[in-house]
């Protein structure tokens, strides 16, 4: 495949999110008070001999209340969309989807390791997916992404703390300190939620074993298990076929 995005596929896929970001919706779809399933979404990658590029999407479904999991499931497959900063969900999306359809129960809401409204045309990951499912949805990065050069606040060292990411007079995310004097966390809305219940559950599921919420955290960790059982099952293929 093509190693990086060609000029008129970077405007078509702007022109795309420029479309769908007139759908987003940056208030409650729901009272989330009532909120009993919530999936976290993450990938991981990897190479090939042959050099090209695989993933695996996994989703972990928690319970609201008592925090456990109650479903998991991966979806891997070959990436066809070179890396390009601001059009993540085309290479991703396609196996969210994926994974998305073997689930056998249907979460209330999505939480994405990615950005959603924090984003040059406000089309992250995170907002795309929401659109796309059709399903509330916000991103939690463990990074900051850099917007039309914009820097973010440092919040207060306290756990709860924060400070709004505002770009040319519009709030686009949020700085989070989820536990004392660790890391900020961004939280940005994909659409059908507010940055104020989004906030509040991302506080709500992180525990002391980590500044990033439950949700992603576990989607992270079965990326890992699942990527490693891939790979290893690839290579044993290819040594049968010695």
């Amino acid at each position: 495949m093509n190693t990086i995005l060609t000029d008129s596929e970077q405007k078509a896929f702007a022109a795309k999110q420029k479309e769908l970001s007139r759908q987003i919706c940056l208030t409650d779809s729901r009272d989330f008070s009532s909120l009993q399933t919530v999936a976290g979404v993450d990938l991981a990658y990897w190479n090939l001999p042959d050099g090209s590029e695989y993933a695996v999407c996994c989703i972990v479904v928690l319970d609201m209340q008592t925090k456990q999991v109650t479903e998991k499931v991966w979806s891997d497959g070959a990436i066809t969309v070179p890396y390009c900063p601001g059009y993540l969900a085309f290479r991703e999306l396609p196996l969210v989807q994926e994974a998305v359809g073997k689930l056998q129960t249907e979460p209330e809401l999505f939480v994405f390791d990615g950005n959603g409204y924090l984003h040059p045309r406000h089309m992250g990951i995170a907002s795309h997916a929401a659109l796309l499912l059709q399903k509330p949805a916000f991103g939690i990065a463990k990074t900051y992404y850099r917007v039309h050069d914009a820097d973010f606040t440092e919040p207060a060292p306290e756990s709860g703390s924060y400070t709004d990411i505002v770009i040319g007079g519009e709030v686009y995310g949020r700085a989070l300190r989820t536990h004392d004097n660790v890391k900020p966390v961004f939280v940005s809305v994909g659409s059908g939620i507010s940055l104020d219940t989004a906030t509040d559950i991302a506080l709500s599921l992180t525990d002391k074993e980590s500044r990033i919420p439950l949700p992603t955290r576990l989607a992270d960790l079965e990326t890992h298990t699942a990527r490693t059982a891939l790979q290893n099952q690839t290579q044993q293929s290819s040594q049968e076929t010695i």
